[in-house]
């Protein structure tokens, strides 16, 4: 089956204080975005990739993804998220079977984590990779700032990314309409009554979203040394 990666790359940098797209951000001297692409390179079972990128930026990521044969497209992202997937999906080869999302604000995805998505995929349609909270959650009233509720912990799963799906299942969730947007892509074939496993991911991770958060990349990059 023919596999093809989608990296989401069009959010902008706002809580990083960023003037430029999150994924274009240095890490240790190299763009955020480069990290996942290397692991997809490498990945013997991945066989293309589509960047979406931010509008405005694309001459940016056309220039950063040129050393990286495997990126068959670098194309404009959307106002959402979820309209950022679908300009990915359109993108695809038709030969695409199994449709891997990731965000490009992760560097840290790893081959194991790939190995397990892609096998859990041979027997299912949609699968992410996630890890069991470790603190205790709370429900909370938005408006009251009452408790309500304290889940059991060992029901409670951290989403990460990568996301799999058959190409034909994310297509049909996100031709969908729906009243309120989607967190991830999981969310939406949910909605559709499809059923999404659980794959084990790593606590390292970690989606970059503030400094504090470009900080930790660096000494876990260091921590691989």
């Amino acid at each position: 089956m023919r596999v093809e990666v989608i990296v989401v790359a069009a959010g902008l940098g706002k809580r990083l204080k960023s003037k430029m797209p999150k994924a274009l951000v240095l890490l240790k001297g190299k763009a955020l975005i480069a990290y996942s692409l290397k692991v997809f390179e490498k990945h013997p079972a991945v066989d293309g990739v589509v960047v979406v990128g931010a509008k405005g930026f694309l001459s940016q990521f056309v220039r950063l993804t040129k050393p990286f044969k495997k990126v068959r497209a670098v194309v404009a992202g959307g106002i959402l998220r979820s309209d950022s997937v679908k300009c990915g999906l359109e993108s695809l080869s038709s030969e695409t079977k199994i449709v891997l999302v990731h965000d490009a604000a992760r560097p840290f995805v790893d081959a194991a984590m790939i190995n397990r998505l892609i096998a859990t995929l041979k027997k299912n349609k949609a699968a992410i990779v996630g890890v069991p909270v470790k603190f205790t959650v709370k429900k909370v009233n938005c408006k009251t700032l009452d408790i309500e509720e304290t889940p059991a912990r060992d029901l409670l799963w951290e989403a990460q990314t990568p996301q799999g799906f058959h190409k034909d299942i994310l297509v049909k969730a996100h031709a969908k309409k729906f009243k309120e947007e989607a967190t991830d892509d999981a969310m939406m074939v949910e909605r559709i009554g499809g059923k999404v496993k659980m794959v084990m991911g790593d606590y390292r991770n970690i989606k970059v979203t503030t400094p504090e958060d470009i900080v930790l990349a660096g000494q876990l990059l260091a921590g691989r040394k």
